[in-house]
């Protein structure tokens, strides 16, 4: 079974940094799509950027440019560097991983996800 554990979230003034971990355990092999994913108090959950195996990432677009998503192979952990944060960034940031390689990875329906960490940004 998989299970995926967010951490390193937190409160952070606007123009500041925080990195996010996500822990995967119980999972096999190196052959798996990775994604960040935040929901907002009142919105919509939204894809923020993913990583394949290929290694290809994708960026959503109000984060391109200020967010790396990156994957330690040996620590089966996804990281998600937020540089030059914004009070829009503020959500609940989540992990997602499945083993297929989606066409749409921000549009795609994962079967596994973690509980979840906060990420405040005041301005």
């Amino acid at each position: 079974q998989v299970q995926l554990v967010e951490s390193g979230g937190g409160s952070v003034q606007s123009g500041g940094s925080l990195r996010l971990s996500c822990a995967a355990s119980g999972s096999s092999g190196s052959t798996y799509s990775m994604a960040w994913f935040r929901r907002a108090p009142g919105k919509e959950r939204e894809g923020v950027a993913a990583l394949d195996s290929a290694p290809s990432t994708t960026y959503a677009d109000p984060v391109r440019g200020r967010f790396t998503i990156s994957r330690d192979n040996a620590e089966n952990t996804l990281y998600l560097q937020m540089n030059s944060l914004k009070p829009e960034d503020t959500a609940v940031y989540y992990c997602a991983l499945d083993y297929y390689r989606p066409l749409k990875p921000l549009e795609y329906e994962y079967p596994y996800w973690g509980q979840g960490t906060q990420v405040t940004v005041s301005s």
